[in-house]
């Protein structure tokens, strides 16, 4: 194991939550590693965004690996990848998949089950951990609350499907969507894996989810959202003859340079 693999192991297991800001390319990693973040985690929607292509497991996955290999060399933390449902039609293939992300430098994958079945990313997951064994650290997302699959019942669901996918192999459950304390605190006193929750408007801060369990919080796609909604309003102020708005707040040429490595 790599000394980048088991500090991000560690990451989970201290007293302070383990807070990732997503990055969707080598610029914006090295931004956000400059800001004192202690690992970089990729958004699988902003890096789809950045080359074109919807979210959805619409990337070409050729285009991936090197996306990554790119992010990994601008940092010198850690870095863990979102890699959707993992890109493949069966368990082999998606082992396959994630054995050329590992490859680029990454030490940790989420994968999701989304609205397939359990039983696929239980799967899925038993492949991955048999083919690169344990220096990749699997957080396997269930997207129970963010897509309303279990009305009425979700923790309860939660609850099961991280079961199966611990027994599978995962060292980690994230369950984006999940923000009522009662929910977290019986999902975190279920599960014998760190929690993993996102940034979501209604979500206790980071104190509070640090108190109740969680040992992990990511921003998810809404770093990338913010930002093309700001780029967005500041070239529709350009293009309407306005240029002012454009130099408010922005980072200075030497300091954005300042950031990147050199050749």
């Amino acid at each position: 194991m790599t000394d980048n693999a088991a500090t991000f192991r560690a990451l989970h297991q201290t007293p302070s939550l383990l807070i990732l800001p997503n990055a969707w390319d080598a610029g914006t990693a090295r931004l956000i590693e400059s800001l004192g973040a202690s690992a970089i985690a990729t958004t699988s929607a902003g890096v789809a965004w950045s080359l074109g292509y919807r979210d959805g497991d619409a990337v070409p996955f050729a285009l991936y690996p090197k996306t990554l290999e790119r992010i990994v060399g601008a940092v010198g933390v850690p870095v863990t990848a979102d890699i959707e449902g993992g890109y493949g039609a069966s368990p082999a293939d998606v082992a396959a998949n994630v054995r050329r992300v590992f490859e680029a430098g990454v030490v940790g994958i989420n994968i999701e089950d989304g609205e397939g079945t359990p039983e696929a990313l239980a799967a899925n997951i038993a492949a991955i951990r048999a083919a690169i064994g344990p220096a990749l650290f699997i957080n396997a997302r269930t997207d129970v609350f963010l897509r309303n699959l279990a009305p009425g019942r979700a923790t309860g669901e939660v609850i099961a499907r991280a079961a199966l996918y611990r027994a599978a192999g995962c060292d980690g459950i994230f369950v984006p969507g999940m923000t009522a304390p009662a929910d977290i605190l019986a999902v975190v006193a279920a599960v014998t894996a760190p929690i993993n929750v996102m940034a979501r408007p209604d979500l206790p801060d980071a104190a509070s989810l640090a108190a109740l369990g969680v040992r992990r919080l990511s921003a998810g796609s809404t770093i990338a959202m913010a930002a093309l909604g700001l780029a967005g309003e500041l070239a529709r102020s350009f293009l309407g003859g306005n240029a002012q708005p454009l130099f408010a707040g922005a980072l200075t040429y030497p300091q954005v340079n300042a950031l990147m490595r050199p050749v």
